[in-house]
């Protein structure tokens, strides 16, 4: 059964779905069978793997509002361990719909309950924000992942997010827990960087990832080209980066693996 992590910070621009596209992307080249759930409405998880909001016809919206099942909207990718719910232009709209619908809060639950045999790892790419798109993947998810930029004002909103899974966790999901958090854009020539790090690891111990995320060009190129940076570069740093945080990953779970040469 699959372990579904959210991966969530309402402080935008901190590499949340960078993550998530790459993160599922390497945790496939290692062999996992992975799903990427796009909630986003702005849809640049899609983007990123050759799936563009305004080119797909059906997708987590439609999963939200019960108008399709999860089986007749998840899309294929270019490697073959990966599948993509896909967001559309629908999606913008969502938060406004559910207000008024039935069990509101256990939508996506209830829609990854049917598919979670199906795949090793779901990944749930949340909207900077902490609405009702959040909240379902929230409840959905198993742990939640934050990625938190190496910069100046890097733990500010982050008391909010630890304070929502907390609520989170004493009401419809007591299960909930913080898988850990993944610094992104670090710079280790900077001493910022270094010092968020620093305050990182001493208030989260080991909740921090040993991997970090580092400010890399090539990662910034791949969506244009629909493709995960472990497609478009595999021997870039950003690579190399996001394949060790999955390997980290995998063995917090205890589950082997093997890493390919191309990535090593």
């Amino acid at each position: 059964m699959a372990h579904v992590i959210a991966l969530s910070n309402q402080k935008g621009g901190v590499g949340k779905t960078t993550t998530a596209i790459n993160l599922s992307a390497a945790l496939a080249r290692l062999g996992q069978r992975v799903l990427l759930v796009d909630l986003d409405p702005q849809g640049n998880a899609s983007s990123g793997l050759g799936h563009p909001k305004d080119a797909v016809s059906a997708g987590t919206y439609d999963v939200l509002m019960e108008y399709r099942d999860l089986d007749s909207v998840r899309q294929p990718t270019s490697l073959d361990k990966l599948e993509v719910v896909p967001a559309t232009t629908d999606l913008i709209g969502a938060e406004v719909e559910l207000v008024s619908a039935d069990r509101r809060e256990q939508r996506l639950r209830k829609a990854l309950n049917r598919v979670r045999d199906s795949y090793d790892f779901i990944i749930l790419d949340c909207p900077p924000s902490l609405g009702l798109l959040t909240l379902n993947a929230l409840i959905a998810a198993d742990a939640v992942l934050v990625p938190l930029q190496a910069e100046y004002y890097a733990m500010e909103g982050l008391g909010e997010l630890l304070r929502t899974i907390h609520a989170v966790q004493k009401g419809a999901n007591p299960d909930l827990r913080r898988e850990g958090i993944v610094l992104t854009m670090f710079d280790g020539r900077n001493n910022l960087s270094k010092e968020v790090e620093g305050e990182a690891r001493k208030l989260f111990g080991k909740e921090v990832f040993k991997a970090v995320i580092p400010r890399n060009v090539r990662l910034g190129e791949a969506p244009s080209y629909g493709k995960s940076i472990v497609e478009y570069d595999p021997r870039s740093t950003g690579s190399r980066a996001y394949v060790d945080l999955a390997a980290e990953l995998l063995r917090r779970h205890g589950i082997k693996f093997k890493r390919p040469e191309a990535l090593s």
